[in-house]
C-alpha cells in the first residue's frame, strides 16, 4: 500500500490509527544485545542463511497468521528490512505476505535503531489522529482482537487519553511457544510490559512513537492500563533469541483442546506449524 493511499484512507475515518512495526533482520546500529563492530559485520551476521530460514519460519508461523485473522483490519504493519537484504529473500518475503494488505515492507539503509525506526513510523502517522503504536518481533505473534481491544479501550477510557501525551496498553498473559515438525511446544506465561501485545496511544499534538521509550520502563514516562485478557501474545522459543533471557524452561507439546485455543486465539494452526517445519531436525 503506497504511503500516499494509506493516508487519504486514515483522514476518512474518525477513528485513531494503529500502526505496527517489525524490524525484520534489519542491520541496525545498536538495537541489538550481540553487537558488532560495523554494520557490514552486523549484516553478514543477520543474513545467514540456517539464521534468515528460522526468521522466515517463525514469521510465517507466528506473525503473520496473526495479522490475517485481526478481528479489525483496520491498521497498518511496517517490516522494516535493509537496503541490502538478499534480493532472494526479499522476493521471499514479499510471497509470504502478499495477501496480507496491512503489510508494506520498508527499505532501509544502516542507521541508529531508533532513528530509522521512528521516521518511518512518522512517515505513515496521520496528522491530527489518536496514534495507537506498537512493535512486534518476527518471531512473536499478536491475539486476534490485539487492534480491536486497544481501539475500544482508547474510547471507553477517552478521557485519560485526551488528558495524557501518551499511554500504555498492556496485555499480560500469553504463551511462550517454540514450533517443532511434531506441533507446537508451549508454556503459559503472565509479565508486565513484556512489550509483545503491548502498545502505546499518542494524542495528536505529540511528536513521539513507540521507539522513543523502553517497554519495561514506560510505566515510569505515563499512565499505564494492564489488562488480563487470556492467549493475548506468543512469544517465540528459538536458537537466536536476542533478548538473553531464558526462556522456554518448562515447555511441553499442546493438548489438542490447547490447538484449537490458539488457532482462535491467534490464527496459528498445527497443520501449518507441521507443514513449514517437516524438515526441520528438533532435538525435542
Amino acid at each position: 500500500m503506497a504511503i500516499k493511499e494509506y493516508l487519504e484512507r486514515r483522514r476518512a475515518s474518525r477513528s485513531a490509527h494503529v500502526i505496527g512495526l517489525c524490524r525484520f533482520s534489519y542491520p541496525a546500529l545498536g538495537g541489538f544485545k550481540t553487537e558488532h563492530d560495523t554494520p557490514e559485520e552486523r549484516a553478514k551476521f543477520l543474513y545467514a542463511p540456517e539464521r534468515l530460514d528460522e526468521r522466515f519460519r517463525l514469521f510465517e508461523t507466528f506473525t503473520l497468521p496473526s495479522l490475517r485473522t485481526q478481528t479489525d483490519q483496520d491498521f497498518i504493519f511496517l517490516v522494516v528490512v535493509g537496503e541490502d537484504f538478499p534480493p532472494e529473500r526479499m522476493e521471499q518475503l514479499r510471497r509470504i505476505t502478499a495477501d496480507i494488505e496491512q503489510v508494506v515492507i520498508v527499505p532501509r539503509a544502516p542507521g541508529r535503531h531508533r532513528d530509522v525506526m521512528k521516521e518511518v513510523i512518522d512517515e505513515y502517522r496521520v496528522p491530527g489522529s489518536y496514534s495507537i503504536q506498537f512493535r512486534l518481533d518476527d518471531d512473536d505473534a499478536i491475539g486476534v482482537g490485539f487492534v480491536h481491544k486497544c481501539r475500544r479501550i482508547l474510547d471507553q477510557n477517552f478521557m485519560l487519553f485526551e488528558g495524557s501525551r501518551h499511554v500504555a496498553i498492556d496485555f499480560t498473559r500469553g504463551w511462550n511457544a517454540r514450533p517443532t515438525a511434531k506441533g507446537l511446544q508451549a508454556e503459559r506465561q503472565k509479565a508486565l510490559y513484556l512489550g509483545v501485545a503491548f502498545a502505546i496511544a499518542f494524542r495528536p499534538d505529540t511528536d513521539l512513537c513507540v521507539m522513543n521509550f523502553t517497554h519495561h520502563e514506560v510505566w515510569q514516562h505515563m499512565p499505564t492500563i494492564t489488562r488480563t485478557d487470556p492467549d493475548m501474545w506468543i512469544r517465540g522459543v528459538n536458537d537466536h533469541n536476542d533478548s538473553g533471557d531464558r526462556i522456554g524452561t518448562k515447555l511441553r507439546y499442546l493438548t489438542p483442546e490447547e490447538e484449537t485455543k490458539f488457532e482462535k486465539a491467534f490464527g496459528v494452526t498445527q497443520e501449518h506449524v507441521r507443514s513449514v517445519y517437516h524438515d526441520v531436525t528438533d532435538g525435542a
